[in-house]
């Protein structure tokens, strides 16, 4: 018995680049459905089962960011992987679509093969956890707190309890993304490295533990007996902490 093809449903308005890109990925061994607006996407959605959105940003009527936002606030697609389309250079846009929910963003103009190679990275990481360890739904807040710190998920820094602002690398935000996203779970080596980096961990390959240690300095969580981010002997690593949305009440009490 085969696996069902992955099913990308393609949202832009533009015909020419809905049609080159379909005809591309279905001959990639893909199935792919197309939409023109928000309305046909919200169509589309609702007669089929789609494992990835592939959405312009700039779309007549609602745009990308609306309709991301609409897909992770609730209903049967908050899970649904969304790679938003952005126009080249436009930073705000795509930390805009980041925050907003999206999965990955693409400039245009960009080739199909680029395309294909971000969506296979963007399912692969998808598919790395388990069907019961989906992300939480606090993890699209633009504050997100835990133990004494909080992450600001738009400058990408961590808040200390004191205000004191500790800034974070790249690898850094993304691991700690990962465990507040999916806090007091246990996550191994193999399920990390897809999540952070889309790919699978060589078997000699310690990146994701000297990240672990980095980002506990970070957190000024002893490395002998952590409390925030634990070592779970033969199994790998679980936030040890609840984590909640910040609200701008919160902030002021």
């Amino acid at each position: 018995m085969t696996n069902a093809p992955d099913h990308i449903l393609i949202v832009d308005d533009d015909r020419e680049i809905r049609t080159l890109l379909a005809d591309y990925l279905e001959k990639q061994g893909m199935r792919c459905t197309t939409a023109a607006d928000g309305r046909e996407m919200k169509a589309a959605l609702d007669r089929h089962r789609v494992d990835l959105i592939v959405l312009d940003l700039m779309l007549p009527g609602e745009d990308g960011l609306t309709l991301c936002r609409n897909l992770r606030a609730a209903g049967a697609h908050v899970n649904t992987p969304v790679l938003m389309l952005t126009a080249r250079g436009e930073d705000m846009d795509r930390i805009l679509g980041l925050e907003m929910g999206a999965d990955d963003y693409l400039p245009k103009p960009f080739v199909p093969r680029e395309l294909l190679a971000r969506i296979r990275a963007v399912l692969r990481r998808a598919r790395a956890l388990p069907p019961n360890l989906d992300a939480a739904p606090v993890q699209h807040a633009s504050e997100l707190g835990f133990a004494h710190w909080r992450l600001n998920t738009v400058g990408r820094h961590l808040v200390g309890a004191d205000g004191t602002i500790v800034p974070l690398s790249g690898a850094e935000y993304r691991l700690l993304s990962v465990f507040l996203s999916h806090p007091q779970r246990v996550l191994n080596r193999d399920q990390l490295m897809e999540l952070t980096q889309g790919r699978e961990a060589d078997v000699f390959d310690r990146s994701i533990d000297l990240l672990v240690s980095r980002l506990r300095q970070r957190l000024g969580d002893n490395a002998r007996e952590p409390e925030i981010i634990k070592t779970v002997r033969n199994e790998g690593y679980v936030l040890a902490c609840a984590v909640t949305p910040v609200t701008p009440e919160d902030e002021a009490s």
